[in-house]
């Protein structure tokens, strides 16, 4: 792998300079997506979920300016940025600043990664309705604060969740993955996989978005069941007579 491949450390200031730029799109009725292009970190894509009451922005890419803050405020107010788990840390106060302060939500799990101490922070913990019909909680998995948030009146009423790398949407867009470190291919174990299934299991959801906006259109609260179960069947043993 080349040099210009290899992680470095950047600052805003020079990612606006070398001309990046951040994008806003529709995913479907009032959920939105945003990413930054040339892409910055891992390509991630934030969520903009809009209700009534005001907005949520899920998982806030590394990248933001006045331009990309001011078209969010476009479709209302945002009354909180939460992220699914610290990998998405990076920008959410710079986020906070430029759409006027907003409460940056941080799990009281994953408070230990945050290096920048901030008054916007706030820390929560187990389920947190931010909006109505959207609600923040916490399987754990990933890490020990990774986060989901379910939306009651997406998928035109059916429900969507953001699953983010909690609940890890394949390439294939047919079955999910339960990871504790992607990179390195170290899943979860079983134990922990049923745990975070029972989790969402309480909530009605047939479509499901990942962090790069792969998802499940329709039947995802079954392919996520479907999935978790080959997961703890492989890892059990039951399958190693076919390696």
């Amino acid at each position: 792998m080349g040099a210009r491949h290899r992680q470095q450390w950047t600052t805003l200031e020079q990612l606006i300079r070398a001309g990046h730029r951040a994008e806003l799109t529709e995913l479907e009725p009032d959920l939105l997506s945003s990413g930054s292009f040339p892409p910055a970190g891992i390509g991630q894509r934030s969520k903009l979920l809009c209700t009534d009451a005001g907005n949520l922005l899920w998982d806030p890419i590394g990248y933001v300016d006045q331009d990309i803050a001011d078209r969010v405020l476009q479709f209302g107010p945002v009354r909180a940025i939460a992220a699914s788990h610290p990998h998405m840390f990076g920008a959410q106060v710079e986020w906070s600043r430029a759409l006027g302060d907003v409460e940056v939500l941080v799990a009281e799990e994953d408070a230990e990664w945050v290096r920048r101490a901030d008054p916007v922070i706030t820390t929560w913990s187990g389920d947190l309705v931010l909006l109505p019909g959207v609600t923040l909680t916490q399987p754990g998995g990933h890490f020990s604060g990774s986060a989901v948030v379910h939306w009651e009146g997406g998928a035109g009423g059916r429900g969507v969740l953001l699953g983010s790398d909690t609940i890890f949407v394949n390439p294939d867009r047919t079955s999910v993955s339960f990871m504790r470190s992607f990179p390195n291919r170290l899943p979860l174990s079983g134990a922990v996989v049923d745990r975070i299934v029972r989790h969402v299991d309480r909530f009605t959801f047939d479509r499901l978005y990942g962090n790069v906006d792969d998802f499940f259109g329709s039947d995802a609260k079954r392919a996520v069941r479907d999935s978790a179960d080959r997961h703890i069947r492989w890892i059990s043993g039951e399958f190693d007579h076919l390696t």
